[in-house]
C-alpha cells in the first residue's frame, strides 16, 4: 500500500514555470513507477507523464513533450514534474499515481490532485 500526495499546486501566469510535487508515503516506493495525470474541467482525466521505478524509462504525453519533466528521487520518496512554457490548456487538476508493473496501463495508486490554473 502506497499513500500519495500532491503539492506545489498553484497560479502562474502563460509562459510561466512551476514545480509540483508528489510525497508517497508506505512501503516500497522505488518498486513503483510514477505517473503525472491532469483533469481539466468539463474533461476527461488525461496522462501527462511517468517514470519507471528504476528511472530507466520515461513517457510524455504529445501535448507536454519538451515543456514538462518528470523525475523521482527514491532517497525522498517523492516525484516531480518541473512545467515549464505553460500554456492556459494545461489549466488543471493534476494528480499522482503509481504502480507496481513497470509500464502500466492503470494505475492502482491515487493522490488527491492539486490544482494548477495558467493565467493567460
Amino acid at each position: 500500500q502506497v499513500q500519495l500526495e500532491e503539492s506545489g499546486g498553484g497560479v502562474v501566469q502563460a509562459g510561466g514555470s512551476l514545480r509540483i510535487s508528489c510525497a508517497a508515503s508506505g512501503r516500497s516506493f522505488r518498486s513503483y513507477t510514477m505517473g503525472w495525470f491532469r483533469q481539466a474541467p468539463g474533461k476527461e482525466r488525461e496522462f501527462v507523464a511517468c517514470i519507471s521505478w528504476n528511472y530507466d524509462k520515461t513517457t510524455y504525453a504529445d501535448a507536454v513533450k519538451g515543456r514538462f519533466t518528470i523525475s523521482r528521487d527514491n532517497a525522498k520518496n517523492t516525484v516531480y514534474l518541473q512545467m515549464n512554457s505553460l500554456k492556459a490548456e494545461d489549466t488543471a487538476v493534476y494528480y499522482c499515481a503509481a504502480d507496481l508493473q513497470l509500464l502500466p496501463t492503470t494505475y492502482q495508486y491515487w493522490g488527491q490532485g492539486t490544482q494548477v490554473t495558467v493565467s493567460s
